[in-house]
């Protein structure tokens, strides 16, 4: 399988670098510190705060000590008393406890609470998921309800039982009020549309079952859209067709789909005029700081270039040394490979970036960092899980020489025989007209409906920025266009695989021809070291594989395989292994086991494996692999 670890406990010096700075000043739209707006701040010669300064979120400490539990019990409870509240309201209450209110209050209050107490329980049930996110609102909403809940059980039927849970409830919000400080997180506008419809079905779904638990005391036989006539019109407050012989019966069903069409209006309501923060951007500070950390620091890792993409967002550090690149999907603040900067300034920028991760209700992880930037992770707190391996062939090694090189070496001959030309340029050497071209031709190229990649893909392909980059193209004996790379840089001597396409109708090999092309310009160029694809979990393929593999190791292997025909992780590992690289295991770090489906999802949508479905996107098929020997983009 995958290997999993936990950093080591951190050595003094390490303490100190982590938590004498300043308070991070940043959410990532916000403008950079003052220490990041000068060169020379980011140089390092801005003296770093006193540490009597240090203001830091219950996140950080949180996530080192593994003390939360709160939260998420506090989020359980609330639950549970949500759907108890619900099925409370829609059961008969006992007779002697309703006489005794009834007596009290007055004949129609039970039913008017029970109806009331459905739709509040499910308004509980809503913000757990805020609670479980620490959100300061969701603490509060929560605990207004739970008291107007508890009095509602007791005026509905003298329901100790359900009113000491919340009560219990209260007690466990208002002890842990301190653990609930993060701002609410507004989704997209698909995203909410698509969960006021999910509640508006739900809510049918309710109301049609409160009809059926009272159906044997409906006169006739109604059919089923009577009944949902029935559901739509108590959502408004009107009584509909149906006849209950049982005049208790009918004001309770009228009573709980009243409450429910009044909490579902008032939902939608909040959540349809509430205006969502503007697209993520870098400021022109930042976009500065971003580009002087690169120039001093890009060779360290592979990725650092793909900071640049525009729908990252980045975090410094107070000293301006360090910074971190990453992207909100799905409530999950994902980072991509290492910390950018002085690997020494590295634990100012992480805490910097879960401090804000825990400010916003944002799940902090990281994808595809290396060993190094692992360790710093996980002595921040976050636990690694091996991801897969990177390809990474070094110019000066490589060769076509030797038995291992056979495949690639007739590939080669086959692409040459055929007629085939390859150039490789910069990409400030190539005019706009044949950008065009290109761009066209990748998109055609593509066969899917979306452009994938978040952590090993720019996605910037023509674009002016990318001037210093390297494209390398193949035309056929005729001239027609058949393939292309694009390389980013990677340090001063190094490049970086962008995009690999080619067309369809090609002869198959020109992937590999072009490669080889790029690597034989590497010395010319300049360049020490080419970075290829990702092979996503190629341990395990490699593991699983071998002669006495236990069963748990064949298993996913077999998994992978299958995953394969959708995801290209076996053609991936088996291109890649071609050119005989050195294999650089990248990790995903993540907050704890049962954040691990959160940013698994996460990852998948930030990569485009999972589209989720949109009025504006009406072709976003599945990216199938062209053919077993050559994948189609990285």
């Amino acid at each position: 399988m995958t290997r999993r670890s936990r950093g080591p406990v951190p050595k003094a010096r390490d303490r100190q670098a982590a938590e004498g700075q300043a308070p991070p000043q940043a959410a990532a739209n916000a403008p950079a510190p003052a220490a990041a707006k000068a060169p020379s701040a980011v140089a390092g010669k801005t003296p770093a705060p006193a540490a009597s300064e240090i203001v830091r979120h219950p996140w950080v400490d949180a996530l080192r000590k593994r003390g939360e539990f709160i939260p998420r019990i506090a989020a359980l409870l609330t639950f549970v008393a949500g759907m108890v509240s619900v099925f409370s309201a829609v059961t008969p209450a006992y007779r002697s406890r309703l006489h005794n209110v009834r007596h009290l209050l007055g004949p129609g209050v039970p039913e008017t609470a029970a109806g009331s107490t459905a739709a509040f329980g499910i308004a509980l049930m809503l913000l757990s998921y805020g609670l479980r996110r620490r959100q300061r609102r969701a603490w509060i909403a929560t605990l207004v309800l739970a008291v107007i809940i508890t009095i509602l059980h007791l005026a509905k039927g003298l329901d100790v039982e359900e009113a000491s849970l919340c009560v219990a409830l209260i007690v466990v919000l208002v002890l842990s009020r301190s653990n609930f400080r993060a701002a609410a997180s507004v989704p997209p506008q698909r995203v909410r549309l698509t969960a006021l419809t999910m509640l508006f079905a739900v809510d049918i779904g309710f109301g049609l079952f409160l009809i059926r638990e009272n159906g044997h005391t409906l006169r006739g036989n109604p059919h089923l859209g009577s009944k949902l006539w029935q559901v739509l019109l108590g959502f408004i407050g009107v009584r509909g067709p149906l006849n209950f012989g049982s005049h208790q019966a009918g004001n309770t069903v009228h009573a709980v789909l009243a409450g429910l069409g009044a909490i579902s209006l008032l939902t939608a309501l909040s959540v349809i005029l509430v205006r969502p923060p503007g697209p993520p951007r870098r400021s022109a500070d930042q976009e500065a700081a971003l580009s002087a950390l690169l120039r001093s620091h890009g060779e360290q890792d592979s990725l650092a270039y793909f900071a640049n993409r525009d729908d990252r967002q980045l975090i410094l550090s107070p000293s301006g040394k360090s910074a971190v690149s990453f992207r909100v999907v799905g409530g999950v603040a994902l980072a991509a490979g290492d910390p950018l900067g002085d690997p020494e300034a590295w634990p100012g920028a992480i805490d910097a970036f879960l401090t804000q991760a825990g400010t916003s209700a944002w799940v902090p992880a990281v994808m595809g960092c290396s060993e190094r930037g692992g360790t710093a992770w996980s002595r921040a707190g976050l636990d690694a899980l091996e991801l897969g391996d990177e390809a990474v062939v070094y110019a000066t090694e490589f060769s076509l020489e030797g038995r291992s090189m056979r495949g690639v070496r007739q590939a080669c001959g086959r692409i040459e025989r055929a007629g085939y030309t390859m150039q490789v340029r910069r990409c400030g050497d190539v005019d706009r007209a044949e950008w065009a071209q290109l761009v066209e031709a990748a998109k055609r190229w593509r066969q899917g409906g979306v452009e994938r990649g978040f952590s090993m893909a720019l996605g910037r392909l023509g674009d002016p920025r990318e001037a210093n980059g390297m494209i390398a193209t193949a035309h056929d004996a005729e001239g027609r266009l058949r393939a292309l790379l694009q390389f980013v840089p990677w340090g001063k001597k190094g490049l970086s695989l962008d995009v690999m396409r080619r067309d369809p109708a090609s002869d198959n090999g020109v992937n590999e021809a072009l490669i080889v092309a790029v690597l034989g310009r590497c010395t010319e160029l300049g360049v020490e070291r080419v970075s290829l694809n990702f092979a996503v979990f190629r341990s395990a393929l490699e593991r699983g594989a071998q002669l006495g593999a236990g069963p748990i190791a064949r298993a996913w292997r077999k998994l992978l395989i299958i995953g394969s025909k959708w995801w290209q992780i076996e053609q991936l590992a088996r291109f890649n292994a071609k050119f005989e690289p050195r294999w650089i295991p990248r990790y995903m770090c993540y907050p704890g086991s049962l954040e691990i489906p959160s940013v698994a999802i996460a990852a998948l949508r930030a990569e485009a494996f999972i589209v989720l479905p949109s009025f504006r996107r009406k072709n976003s098929r599945t990216l199938e692999p062209q053919d077993e020997e050559e994948p189609l983009c990285r």
